[in-house]
């Protein structure tokens, strides 16, 4: 099976070559691609430095032009199964083994590592439990689905969800958007508990007052696209 490690990384010249090294050190069968999304730092000479193969985008795309870039290169480069990695280092790769099993052996076409299903769920700030909660919530309501993390993007992917996401993929607020257009089109998505470590270097680009803005405009938009949809029926009748 021909397989890919995507990382999508923003100045992460401090943390990028362990996630490297420790996705090669998980399965050196892994291609590491890493989609430098127009750092100001040594981002993609360090993933070079690490043996990964970068694209660098020509200006800052955000995380989920960053992310669809690298569904585009396995889409177009034939490859069976994507596992996607942040590049800060929060994400532990040995724990992909799990994913991979629920994937190849087809009880989803995208398996995410959830912070919070199970006792120990991850400890982030407040805002961000409280928010986290509310999307999770209210995807779960638009799906008819259970979902607990909506922003995790610790996943792998089977072909059929690299080709969706290839073609299309949300730019503004991937992970939960993406999850409302797996439902859409029938794939299968399921979650299985992970544990999240502190970075390593960095610092996020949401945090604080963004943490209650960010929220506002993503429930904005799910709730915008949800009427769109129960719209369309009617428009085509």
């Amino acid at each position: 099976m021909k397989k890919i490690a995507i990382v999508p990384a923003y100045n992460e010249q401090g943390a990028i070559g362990g996630v490297i090294d420790e996705i090669r050190a998980f399965d050196p069968e892994f291609d590491v691609l890493v989609v430098d999304d127009a750092s100001h730092d040594l981002t993609a000479e360090t993933a070079r430095a690490h043996g990964a193969r970068v694209v660098t985008l020509p200006f800052n795309l955000g995380i989920g032009g960053a992310v669809q870039t690298g569904f585009r290169f396995a889409a177009q480069n034939d490859y069976e199964l994507a596992a996607r990695v942040d590049g800060d280092g929060q994400h532990d790769p040995a724990e992909l083994g799990a994913l991979i099993d629920a994937v190849v052996h087809g009880d989803s076409d995208i398996c995410v590592g959830s912070r919070f299903v199970g006792a120990d769920g991850y400890r982030s700030s407040r805002s961000r439990r409280v928010g986290i909660r509310i999307l999770a919530h209210t995807v779960s309501l638009l799906t008819g689905q259970r979902v607990t993390d909506t922003t995790s993007g610790f996943q792998v992917l089977d072909r059929k969800a690299i080709e969706l996401f290839a073609a299309d993929y949300p730019h503004d607020y991937p992970e939960v958007e993406a999850a409302l257009m797996l439902h859409k089109h029938r794939l299968r998505l399921s979650e299985l508990p992970v544990r999240m470590r502190e970075r390593t270097a960095g610092r996020s680009s949401i945090r604080g007052v963004r943490t209650v803005y960010y929220m506002a405009k993503v429930m904005l938009a799910i709730l915008i696209g949800a009427l769109r949809r129960r719209a369309t029926p009617l428009e085509d009748a």
